[in-house]
């Protein structure tokens, strides 16, 4: 965990709230490609998910399979309305109390009445990340969150696989329902616009405005994940697979050819300086110079932000 504290994580799942109206069946809830990012974080020490399981009887074999405790809500009105989100909400911030140990929480839902929970688990100093399908998420519940992942209906993640290595990334910091096409076929849409005449990827404005203002107060060399950190904090549902790059060291690498920033190599890791820093003692600075081959071999060897995170 690159010496870091390894996150200890609790997952919440408002289930009905993630399959009702989203494009994602209950038979075809697949929570694995959303548990394996959050692997990539830490452990993820607890794991339940809150409905009338009556109704959703199919999915419980697969979430019994990836370890999920299922909480029996049924319903409590005539309309058939279940207090799941209650009941969801205090067993979050018994945990919170209860479990010191436990730093992040993932709220699946897309519902904005999770706000307050998200403000107060926050203000005990826990990270909170939402989880939902972009077309069903309220905004307001997506800015409560330290970050947001987005879950994709099944057949949309399976188009956009057939051409797309990255694929196993697939909910990270935005696997989005209604993105996701734009996306399909990324390293594709990279050859044409290397060779094919069609338009490179665009730096995302927030991206821009972040890079100035961190390398305009900083007194040196800025790690790149201190860039992406504070993207996500602006925009917690930033992903930069969203705006054409496949990687987050992609967008750097376009950010240096438009001369907003400098990458530079100090020992084996990589950092971002201001254009007009001189070469690091003991790296080296991109030469401009240098072919396509040994680019893409040092862009390789470039860590991406997110494997850096704990």
């Amino acid at each position: 965990m690159n010496g870091q504290t390894e996150h200890r994580i609790a997952l919440f799942l408002d289930f009905e709230n993630l399959v009702t109206n989203t494009g994602i069946s209950a038979a075809g809830f697949d929570l694995q490609p959303s548990l394996d990012r959050l692997l990539e974080k830490g452990k993820v020490v607890f794991r339940r998910a809150y409905c009338d399981w009556s109704r959703f009887s199919e999915a419980k074999a697969r979430l019994h399979e990836h370890g999920v405790e299922l909480l029996d809500v049924p319903p409590s009105t005539r309309a058939g309305k279940n207090g799941a989100d209650m009941r969801l909400v205090i067993d979050a911030l018994e945990l919170c109390y209860a479990r010191e140990h436990i730093d992040t929480f993932v709220i699946g839902s897309g519902d904005s009445d999770f706000c307050p929970l998200a403000y107060k688990l926050r203000e005990n100093g826990r990270t909170v990340i939402g989880l939902a399908v972009k077309g069903s998420t309220s905004p307001l519940f997506v800015k409560a969150c330290d970050e947001f992942l987005y879950l994709r209906p099944k057949q949309a993640r399976g188009e956009k696989d057939k051409g797309d290595s990255v694929s196993a990334e697939e909910p990270a910091r935005g696997s989005r329902s209604g993105h996701r096409g734009k996306g399909q076929g990324e390293k594709g849409g990279e050859r044409e616009a290397s060779g094919g005449g069609k338009s490179r990827p665009k730096v995302p404005e927030i991206a821009r405005s972040v890079v100035k203002r961190l390398l305009g107060s900083a007194a040196g060399p800025i790690n790149p994940s201190l860039i992406k950190e504070t993207i996500v904090r602006k925009e917690p549902d930033f992903d930069e697979r969203d705006h054409g790059f496949p990687t987050f060291a992609r967008m750097l690498e376009a950010m240096e050819q438009e001369g907003i920033l400098k990458r530079q190599q100090q020992g084996r890791q990589w950092y971002v300086v201001t254009p007009e820093a001189p070469p690091a003692r003991g790296g080296h600075a991109k030469r401009g110079a240098a072919t396509e081959e040994d680019e893409a071999e040092e862009l390789e060897s470039y860590p991406d932000p997110e494997d850096l995170e704990g």
